[in-house]
């Protein structure tokens, strides 16, 4: 049996939320196309207990079921946007804290 990865002993309460909501979501999804659990767990490759699993929201089960769920009801491709780095506010506004501290430390102003 795997080890399991120390991540899950990390994971914030927001992503279980969140994980939670995909999971549900994707039940919705499955049922809305007439899907039993088994035909559909067959269309991901895993068995129907995993698919339970991921339709409860479970961070154990791989990131590729849950990319094949989303590509079996066509929202595949809204997953590099979860990364994109052109809407990574934060490192954003690191940056420009950074420039900003270079500039000013250039021109001898005071931070």
């Amino acid at each position: 049996m795997p080890k399991p990865s120390a991540s899950l002993a990390f994971l914030p309460p927001a992503v279980e939320n969140q994980l939670a909501e995909l999971g549900a979501n994707l039940q919705i999804a499955r049922k809305r196309r007439g899907e039993s659990r088994a035909a559909w767990a067959s269309r991901l490759g895993v068995t129907s207990p995993t698919l339970l699993r991921m339709e409860r929201g479970d961070p154990k089960v791989s990131m590729g079921a849950y990319a094949t769920a989303l590509w079996l009801i066509g929202r595949s491709d809204q997953l590099p946007l979860a990364a994109a780095p052109h809407l990574d506010y934060a490192a954003a506004e690191a940056e420009a804290r950074k420039v900003s501290g270079a500039v000013r430390r250039r021109k001898g102003v005071p931070e």
